[in-house]
């Protein structure tokens, strides 16, 4: 029976086109509150006193004091002027600018306190009641994440906050690839439980984001966490994602999880990239399959633009190199020496029916020969 399901999967595969808190809003604070009067060197609070015991920053926020940016301390001190003595609502170019020079720490805590103030005057003045446009917010957020202020970009994402702000998946953008840049995985796991509790929904390019911080991190379990949560909010994957997250399967050697991941892509897409492509090859490898895994490089060279196929080289080499010593190394000791040289076995073979079926696969084996010594 095993056989014959072995061999129903392989025919699948090879029919497709290539194979296989106190932050919140309140009806009782006042509308102009002593906050709009102080002076600029007195904005000293941060908002990790927003939520009381439930906390989900990285970090705790200090009150940082200094001095803030020239250009932001005017603007600053122009529109608390406008607000509280001339009772008119200031420029919008003047919030903009006030944004754009935001550089540290202690601008976006003047720029919190703006926002503040200006949300409460659109209130009582202007009867304004709704936040400011989602670009305004989506800018914020940016300038907190390149102040360094990511304490500040996290308010963005809370419904009801004082500031008038629009939470949106957007925004969360912004704090995710600054997750990316520094492989903050405690960063990303924050995120993703405000996303959550705001009911900001998920997207395509959220996944993306989330998949490669979990790869570049090796979090293979964090990874499939957030995969579920994604498919199950009925998110459509896009193919990065399925590249990320099928090579990151076959580098870990699980090959159960692979064929799970291919099934799912393969419902929602015609053809393989060269990522996914290879992927499902290292699979077969794994399964001792090498026959099968010379017939998915074969329909790869077929049905892959020439752009994509100029890569496929490159591909062969790094699953020659680099690709058996991953596995192994998440593979448990009593597991390495008989993989490695059923490994090194079936990859040999593999290539050299690539080569007696006249399909280009000028590589070296040195890489191969020379691990063939099993990890400590």
């Amino acid at each position: 029976m095993q056989v014959v399901s072995n061999a129903r999967r392989v025919s699948r595969l090879l029919q497709s086109p290539i194979f296989l808190s106190s932050h919140f809003r309140s009806t009782e604070e006042p509308i102009l509150s002593g906050l709009a009067q102080r002076n600029y060197q007195q904005v000293k609070y941060g908002p990790l006193n927003f939520f009381g015991s439930k906390v989900f920053y990285s970090s705790e926020v200090d009150n940082i004091e200094g001095t803030p940016t020239d250009a932001v301390k005017d603007l600053y001190d122009k529109m608390l002027q406008s607000i509280n003595v001339n009772r008119s609502m200031p420029p919008n170019a003047w919030l903009w600018s006030m944004i754009a020079n935001c550089k540290h720490h202690h601008d976006i805590s003047l720029l919190f306190d703006i926002l503040q103030n200006l949300r409460r005057f659109r209130l009582s003045n202007l009867r304004i009641h709704d936040d400011f446009n989602c670009h305004l917010c989506r800018e914020v957020t940016k300038a907190c994440v390149h102040a360094g202020a990511i304490d500040f970009g996290k308010i963005a994402l809370w419904k009801h906050n004082v500031y008038g702000l629009a939470p949106s998946v957007a925004s969360a953008h912004h704090l995710l690839l600054f997750a990316k840049k520094n492989n903050d995985t405690k960063l990303l796991v924050e995120i993703m439980k405000l996303l959550k509790r705001n009911d900001l929904p998920l997207q395509p390019g959220t996944a993306d984001i989330v998949f490669s911080i979990c790869d570049n991190t090796d979090e293979w379990e964090l990874i499939n966490k957030y995969a579920k949560r994604f498919v199950k909010a009925g998110v459509k994957l896009r193919e990065t994602s399925f590249d990320t997250w099928m090579k990151f399967a076959a580098k870990r050697g699980d090959t159960e999880s692979l064929w799970k991941i291919e099934k799912l892509r393969s419902d929602s897409m015609k053809r393989h990239t060269l990522a996914t492509g290879f992927s499902c090859v290292k699979g077969l490898l794994l399964e001792r399959k090498p026959s099968d895994a010379v017939a998915i490089i074969q329909v790869l060279n077929q049905t892959l633009s020439d752009a994509k196929k100029s890569g496929m080289k490159d591909e062969l080499q790094k699953l020659v190199s680099e690709w058996p010593f991953e596995v192994l190394k998440h593979k448990e000791e009593e597991e390495r020496k008989t993989l490695a040289a059923s490994l090194k076995s079936d990859i040999l073979a593999m290539v050299n029916d690539l080569l007696d079926m006249g399909l280009e696969a000028n590589i070296s084996l040195e890489d191969l020969n020379r691990r063939e010594g099993v990890p400590q």
